[in-house]
């Protein structure tokens, strides 16, 4: 059985500059800046398959895939990490140090 083409990835100017930026920051979040490579090699000019970028990046296919198509159905937004389902957390980081709010144990 054959194996389907992914779909094709085509960036504009400015969003290819965004995501060099993202790539090139100091201080992004390392799963983003991951994505951002993901998502600039896809869109490379000889098509990568999913399984070539997934070699490429030391990750699964399917990885790659799912981002292909979060970036197709939403654009730059889809990048970023979905919230987390469950229950809200009850304190906030500055408090679950155990201390209260003003250093107090």
């Amino acid at each position: 059985m054959p194996v389907p083409l992914a779909p094709r990835v085509t960036l504009g100017c400015e969003e290819q500059s965004q995501l060099e930026s993202i790539v090139r920051a100091h201080s992004p979040p390392q799963a983003l800046s991951f994505r951002c490579r993901l998502l600039l090699r896809t869109a490379a000019p000889d098509r990568p398959s999913n399984l070539q970028v997934a070699q490429e990046l030391h990750c699964n296919r399917h990885t790659v895939g799912r981002w292909r198509s979060r970036y197709l159905a939403q654009g730059l937004g889809g990048l970023q990490d979905a919230p987390r389902p469950g229950r809200p957390r009850r304190f906030s980081p500055l408090s679950a140090s155990g201390c209260d709010v003003d250093g107090n144990a």
